[in-house]
């Protein structure tokens, strides 16, 4: 009887759609979303001489993507289509359509404040990667969670492809992923507030979300509201 029951319970679970969400159970892997012609989409973009255009590579993204197992897992199916676009329009227009690997304007980016992750006087820690990780304690934090000396060889990421991708899901992660559900405007203040939200930079602001709403409408999912900044 307590068998019979127990399966009974199951049955009636599984006709709910109990057994996992529904929402979860329709996500599709991030590689079905990511095709390939999505990922050339954005790069046949950038000029024939960029450098980007020679490291940045679908199959390195997903390569990274295995580190980061919750990415493009949030919430409904539409969810995660929506946060798979915020990254890729916030990537797109970091790195102008994948050309840039390093930051054009290049600094030191030092911030001695951070007596934890201590600078390295001979390096210096401007943006690199897909979405230009930047400043000392960004690089000594990415490196403690990936696995690589992120102060003393902040070049790496510029060299390494797979690692790129890795620094820049690993800053989506810890600083942007908590504030997603508040819409796109909420992913741009998490990137770059300081310097272009609230009436500092608009056309900047416009910018990421002129991507992100194109690259919703590819995906085909709504984008949401709260766009802005």
């Amino acid at each position: 009887m307590a068998i019979y029951r127990l399966l009974s319970l199951i049955a009636l679970v599984f006709v709910a759609g109990g057994a996992l969400p529904r929402n979860v159970r329709a996500q599709a892997p991030v590689a079905d979303v990511v095709t390939q012609a999505f990922f050339d989409g954005i790069i046949n973009q950038a000029a024939a001489d960029c450098a980007g255009k020679n490291f940045y590579t679908r199959q390195a993204f997903l390569d990274a993507v295995n580190s980061y197992s919750d990415f493009g897992r949030f919430g409904t199916a539409d969810d995660s289509k929506r946060e798979i676009a915020a990254f890729f329009a916030h990537v797109t227009h970091e790195t102008g359509h994948f050309c840039y690997i390093e930051e054009i304007n290049k600094a030191t980016y030092c911030d001695p404040s951070y007596t934890n992750y201590p600078c390295n006087p001979n390096k210096q820690y401007y943006g690199r990667g897909p979405l230009q990780l930047t400043y000392n304690y960004n690089y000594g934090a990415a490196g403690n969670s990936i696995g690589f000396d992120g102060l003393n060889s902040p070049e790496s990421v510029a060299s390494d492809p797979v690692l790129a991708f890795k620094t820049a899901l690993w800053f989506w992660i810890t600083n942007v992923r908590p504030v997603i559900s508040q819409g796109f405007g909420a992913t741009i203040r998490a990137i770059n507030g300081d310097v272009e939200c609230d009436g500092k930079q608009p056309a900047l602001v416009q910018a990421r979300i002129n991507y992100y709403t194109d690259y919703c409408t590819q995906l085909s999912v709504d984008p949401g509201t709260n766009l802005s900044c």
